[in-house]
C-alpha cells in the first residue's frame, strides 16, 4: 500500500515517561505504516529542556507559529522532588503554560465517547467539552517566600512615571505572596473563540467565574464577554437557536453535575484546568480526553490532556508489563492530521485521521482494552490488554477498515 505522502510538516513535540514510550509505539504502529510522515521534531523532555535551559519548548511554540499545527505528548512540570531526582538547574515552568503564553487562545477539551462505558455521573447523557482560557493567571504567575515580617504592595506604574499603590498584608510572620496577570486582548480572544466554538457546534456555551470575591480581576472576565456577547454574537445565538449565560462557578459545578451535557463550559485559565480533569474522570478516565489550543491566529496544537503516568513508567522500567490507555494520545495525533490535511487540501490525510479514531473506538466496543476501562466497562465480554498490545489491535481493526 503506497503511503500518504503530506505536503507540510507537523510541529511534533516529544515528552516524558510513559507517554513518552507510548508516543514512540504510536508512531511505529500506527502511523508510519500508512503516511510518510513529516514533522519538525522538538524533544521536550525534561532533561532536553534542562540542557537547553528551556529554549526548546520556546523554539517549539514559535515553529508552531510559523507551521500551524502541532501535536504534543504529555511532560513533566518538575516539583522540588523532580528537581533532585533529575539533578536540573532549576524548577522550570510547566511546558504547556509556555507555549500558551506565546500561543494565546484557547484549549477544548472533550471526552471521548464509547460504548460500555458509562459516565459515573448518570444524568450526562451527551459530551461536556470544556473551554479553558490558554493565558495568564497562575501559570504566569510571579512568587515570593516572605520570610521575615514586613507589607506586601501591590504597585503599578504607568509610563509617565505616575505610581498606584495598594497593601496587600502587613505580614507579622513568615508565609508567602503571589502575583498574577491577564490581558483585555486575550480575554477578548478566549471570549470570541467560544462563542464561535459554540455556533460551529450548535452548543449551548456556560461561562462562569467568582466575581463576587473578584471585583476587578474576575469581573473583568464577566464584563468582556458580556460586551462581545451583546455587540456581536447575541442575534447569531438567537438564530442558531443556541443560549449563552454566566454564572458564578460554584453554581456552575452544581448545574454541570444535574445536567445532561451536550454544552460548551467555558473556565479560566486555572478552572479549566481541574474541571476538564473531573469531566475526563467521570466519562470514565483521564485518557479519555482530547485537547486542542486553538489561537487567534488560526495555530491549532493537540495534546492529551493527562499527564506522563509515572507509576506506570516506573513499572516499565522494572520489566514489568503495563496496560496504559493511549487514546488521548492517539486523538492527539489524529487530531494534528485531521486538521494538516484540510489546510493543506489532502483529503486522504483526513479520511486517515477519521479512520483512526473510528478503529480505535471499534476496538474498545468490541471489548478490547486496557485496565482502566476494563474495570468500568459495563460490556460481557471483555479482555484486557497490554499498552503495545492494545496498539496492534487497533491496528488490526484499521487495516479493516481500510481495506
Amino acid at each position: 500500500m503506497q503511503k500518504i505522502q503530506m505536503k507540510t510538516p507537523l510541529v511534533e513535540m516529544d515528552g516524558d515517561e510513559m507517554t513518552r514510550i507510548i508516543w514512540k509505539s504510536i508512531k511505529e504502529i500506527l502511523l508510519q505504516p500508512y503516511i510518510d510522515l513529516k514533522t519538525e521534531y522538538f524533544d521536550l523532555g525534561l532533561r532536553k529542556r534542562d540542557d537547553t535551559e528551556d529554549q526548546i519548548t520556546i523554539d517549539s511554540a514559535k515553529a508552531t507559529q510559523k507551521y500551524g499545527v502541532a501535536v504534543k505528548c504529555a511532560t513533566i512540570t518538575p516539583n522540588a522532588q523532580r528537581v533532585e531526582e533529575y539533578n536540573l538547574k532549576e524548577m522550570w515552568k510547566s511546558p504547556n503554560g509556555t507555549i500558551r503564553a506565546i500561543l494565546d487562545g484557547t484549549v477544548f477539551r472533550a471526552p471521548i465517547i464509547a460504548e460500555g462505558i458509562r459516565p459515573l455521573v448518570p444524568t450526562w447523557k451527551k459530551p461536556i467539552i470544556i473551554a479553558r482560557h490558554a493565558y495568564g493567571d497562575v501559570y504566569r504567575n510571579v512568587e515570593y517566600r516572605v520570610s521575615e515580617p514586613g507589607k506586601a504592595e501591590l504597585v503599578f506604574t504607568n509610563e509617565k512615571g505616575e505610581v498606584s499603590r495598594q497593601t496587600i498584608f502587613e505580614y507579622k510572620d513568615k508565609g508567602v505572596l503571589m502575583g498574577m496577570h491577564n490581558l483585555d486582548s486575550s480575554i477578548e480572544s478566549f471570549a470570541r473563540s467560544c462563542f464561535n466554538y459554540a455556533l460551529d457546534l450548535k452548543q449551548d456555551l456556560w461561562f462562569s467565574t467568582k466575581d463576587t470575591i473578584s471585583k476587578q480581576y474576575d469581573h473583568t472576565f464577566k464584563d468582556i464577554f458580556q460586551d462581545i456577547y451583546d455587540r456581536e454574537y447575541k442575534e447569531k445565538f438567537e438564530e442558531a437557536q443556541i443560549e449563552y449565560f454566566y454564572t458564578l462557578i460554584d453554581d456552575a459545578v452544581a448545574r454541570v453535575i444535574r445536567s445532561e451535557g451536550g454544552y460548551i463550559w467555558a473556565c479560566k485559565n486555572y478552572d479549566g484546568d481541574v474541571m476538564s480533569d473531573m469531566i475526563a474522570t467521570a466519562f470514565g478516565s483521564l485518557a479519555m480526553m482530547t485537547s486542542v489550543l486553538v489561537s487567534p491566529e488560526g495555530n491549532f496544537e493537540y495534546e492529551a490532556a493527562h499527564g506522563t503516568v509515572t507509576r506506570h513508567y516506573y513499572k516499565h522500567l522494572k520489566g514489568e508489563e503495563t496496560s496504559t490507555n493511549s487514546m488521548a494520545t492517539i486523538f492527539a495525533w489524529s487530531g494534528a492530521l485531521r486538521k494538516r490535511g484540510e489546510l493543506d487540501g489532502l483529503n486522504e490525510l483526513v479520511e486517515f485521521a477519521n479512520q483512526l479514531e473510528e478503529a480505535s473506538l471499534k476496538t474498545i466496543e468490541s471489548g478490547i482494552m486496557t485496565k482502566d476501562l476494563a474495570l468500568i466497562s459495563e460490556l460481557p465480554n471483555k479482555k484486557t490488554v497490554s499498552t503495545e498490545q492494545f496498539l496492534v489491535e487497533i491496528k488490526q481493526t484499521l487495516d479493516s477498515i481500510r481495506g
